[in-house]
Protein backbone atom coordinates (compact mmCIF):
# COMPACT_ATOMS: atom_id res chain seq x y z
CA UNK A 1 0.00 0.00 0.00
CA UNK A 2 1.23 3.21 -1.01
CA UNK A 3 1.67 5.99 1.87
CA UNK A 4 -0.59 8.36 -0.05
CA UNK A 5 -2.91 5.72 -0.30
CA UNK A 6 -2.56 5.12 3.58
CA UNK A 7 -2.58 9.05 4.32
CA UNK A 8 -6.07 9.33 2.63
CA UNK A 9 -7.15 6.21 4.46
CA UNK A 10 -6.27 7.54 7.62
CA UNK A 11 -7.77 10.82 6.68
CA UNK A 12 -11.12 9.56 6.05
CA UNK A 13 -11.01 6.93 9.18
CA UNK A 14 -10.55 10.06 11.50
CA UNK A 15 -13.47 11.88 9.66
CA UNK A 16 -15.99 9.75 9.50
CA UNK A 17 -15.22 8.75 13.52
CA UNK A 18 -15.17 11.94 14.54
CA UNK A 19 -18.65 12.86 12.67
CA UNK A 20 -20.18 9.97 14.37
CA UNK A 21 -18.88 10.04 17.63
CA UNK A 22 -19.02 13.92 18.26
CA UNK A 23 -20.57 15.57 15.67
CA UNK A 24 -23.97 13.52 15.40
CA UNK A 25 -24.23 13.52 19.44
CA UNK A 26 -23.77 17.04 19.91
CA UNK A 27 -26.39 17.64 17.17
CA UNK A 28 -29.04 15.68 19.18
CA UNK A 29 -28.59 16.97 22.32
CA UNK A 30 -28.99 20.81 20.38
CA UNK A 31 -32.29 19.15 19.00
CA UNK A 32 -35.31 21.68 20.84
CA UNK A 33 -38.67 19.88 21.25
CA UNK A 34 -37.61 17.34 23.88
CA UNK A 35 -36.82 17.17 27.48
CA UNK A 36 -33.06 16.84 28.34
CA UNK A 37 -33.09 13.17 29.33
CA UNK A 38 -34.58 11.94 26.27
CA UNK A 39 -32.17 13.75 23.94
CA UNK A 40 -29.36 12.20 26.08
CA UNK A 41 -30.96 8.85 25.63
CA UNK A 42 -31.02 9.04 21.93
CA UNK A 43 -27.12 10.38 21.84
CA UNK A 44 -25.83 8.10 23.98
CA UNK A 45 -27.53 4.75 22.30
CA UNK A 46 -26.20 7.12 18.99
CA UNK A 47 -22.49 6.50 19.94
CA UNK A 48 -22.94 3.02 21.25
CA UNK A 49 -24.34 2.07 18.50
CA UNK A 50 -21.65 4.00 15.88
CA UNK A 51 -18.87 2.81 18.00
CA UNK A 52 -19.61 -0.75 17.56
CA UNK A 53 -20.60 -0.26 13.79
CA UNK A 54 -16.64 1.96 13.36
CA UNK A 55 -15.27 -0.90 15.24
CA UNK A 56 -17.08 -3.89 13.00
CA UNK A 57 -15.81 -1.72 9.90
CA UNK A 58 -11.67 -1.20 10.90
CA UNK A 59 -11.90 -5.10 11.75
CA UNK A 60 -13.24 -5.91 8.44
CA UNK A 61 -10.75 -3.65 6.18
CA UNK A 62 -7.88 -4.71 8.49
CA UNK A 63 -8.76 -8.52 7.35
CA UNK A 64 -8.68 -7.50 3.84
CA UNK A 65 -5.68 -6.01 3.99
CA UNK A 66 -7.06 -2.73 3.38
CA UNK A 67 -5.88 -0.98 6.43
Amino acid sequence: MSWFRAAITGVLVVAVTFFLLVWVPDTIINISGTDRSTKVLFATIEFAVALLLIWFVLRRLQQRKVL
